[in-house]
């Protein structure tokens, strides 16, 4: 189990290079199951959710190869639709190979996907859209078994705009026979990049960005070469990082449009912020004003991907913040772990109630997830004195050279192996 050891209090300065979104990288790995064709994603991060990704692809009878930050996926002679529990139980986005596992084989057996505990997220909207599509679905001993004998396209109204069940709906509807429509759909960014994947190697899907996406079935998919979009998540932590820590920071190779509603927030925090085409730079050498109240939403609000980074922010701020996650429901597990920090928050329910303390102060903390343990290492670069982040395996699952890339900024930062 690696840890961190930060020796906090450095300002930042330089520029930072952002890895291709883990949350399109994961479907579009997916999607690669539906072609015989070869397909090479560009600058593909290295992470281990794309790690096990690939396992779970080569054990489907896919062919992945690196070519140094590229990945080539050869499904030509895929010939198996169980993916395995060990590797399912590792990654929450192995949901997103049922839709392509059942067009491509008219069979899937997947165990519930794991991840990060950060709340319930059923699959039930994956479950019943798939059932639109002429899906038959049977859960047995913690497995789901789908099986259908011919995709039909059909109308689908989402109860909610899940992102995960909106991909996994396009992925089954994409060689169905006829049309589909969905209706609520998700219109996250990473929505939009799967449907121009999709139509890059000869899918018929518009609408994606929007609340209605219509996918035409096509018979057959071809190959392609494609550069997914940049992490808005990564881009939006390492501003946060600069903001926190002090100091000028440039974030290189972004859509600054993505992560707006962060930008918004960071500048009413007293944040200098310059954009030039896909390049945002982040300066501040003064204490953060703080921001009364902000709210988790869908897309094109807050994403609650930056709500546990951004609360770490709020809690050095001169003033009160509240945070309210709307999303998930158990998000808020990492404040404990920055009270040991001196932190001073609450939480009751769905709020962070957030009162601002000159500096954090080192300690060792603990990651439980993902994002959560992000904050835990932005806490401990602006601290006094020196943290331990334990358990960063959570941390490898979205961010690739995080340490590098923080140390090339001037953070003192290192890994360790316990």
């Amino acid at each position: 189990m690696d840890k961190y050891i930060i020796n906090g209090g450095n300002k930042l300065y330089g520029s930072v290079g952002i890895q291709s979104a883990k949350n399109s990288v994961l479907p579009i790995l997916a999607a690669a199951v539906l072609t015989d064709g070869k397909v090479k994603i560009l600058n593909v991060p290295n992470i281990s959710d794309v790690r096990n990704m690939v396992k779970i692809l080569t054990c489907l009878g896919c062919r992945a190869v690196y070519e140094h930050n590229d990945l080539i996926i050869d499904s030509s002679n895929a010939d198996c639709f169980e993916i395995p529990s060990v590797l399912a139980h590792e990654l929450r986005s192995s949901v997103f190979l049922l839709g392509s596992v059942i067009s491509r084989f008219r069979s899937a057996k997947i165990a519930y996907p794991g991840g990060c505990d950060i709340g319930l997220r059923p699959v039930d909207l994956h479950l019943t859209g798939l059932k639109r599509l002429g899906v038959e679905i049977t859960e047995k001993n913690g497995y789901i078994l789908c099986k259908s004998d011919r995709l039909r396209g059909n109308e689908i109204v989402l109860d909610c705009p899940s992102v995960g069940a909106t991909e996994n709906i396009m992925l089954a509807a994409v060689k169905a026979e006829g049309t589909t429509v969905i209706t609520n759909a998700a219109r996250e960014p990473e929505i939009e990049d799967l449907q121009n994947f999709l139509n890059s190697i000869g899918a018929k899907v518009s609408g994606a960005g929007s609340g209605t996406v219509k996918i035409k079935g096509v018979d057959k998919l071809g190959g392609c070469e494609y550069q997914p979009l940049p992490d808005r998540i990564e881009a939006g932590t390492f501003l946060i990082a600069a903001a926190m820590c002090g100091g000028e920071v440039l974030a290189e190779g972004v859509k600054p449009e993505n992560i707006s509603s962060l930008i918004h927030k960071l500048n009413e925090n007293g944040c200098k912020i310059h954009i030039d085409n896909d390049k945002i730079l982040l300066e501040n050498h003064k204490r953060l004003a703080s921001v009364k109240s902000i709210e988790t939403q869908p897309y094109p609000g807050f994403p609650t991907d930056l709500q546990a980074q951004y609360t770490a922010l709020c809690g050095i701020c001169g003033g009160h913040s509240i945070i309210t996650e709307n999303l998930f429901e158990t998000r808020f597990k990492y404040v404990p772990e920055l009270r040991k920090m001196g932190a001073d928050m609450t939480v009751i329910g769905r709020n962070a109630f957030v009162r601002g303390v000159e500096r954090y102060k080192g300690a060792t903390v603990m990651a439980h997830d993902l994002r959560g343990g992000a904050a835990l290492v932005l806490a401990g670069l602006a601290a006094d004195g020196r943290s331990e982040v334990l358990d960063i395996s959570h941390i490898d699952r979205g961010y690739g050279s995080f340490e590098q890339k923080l140390a090339g900024l001037g953070a003192d930062i290192v890994r360790v192996t316990v």
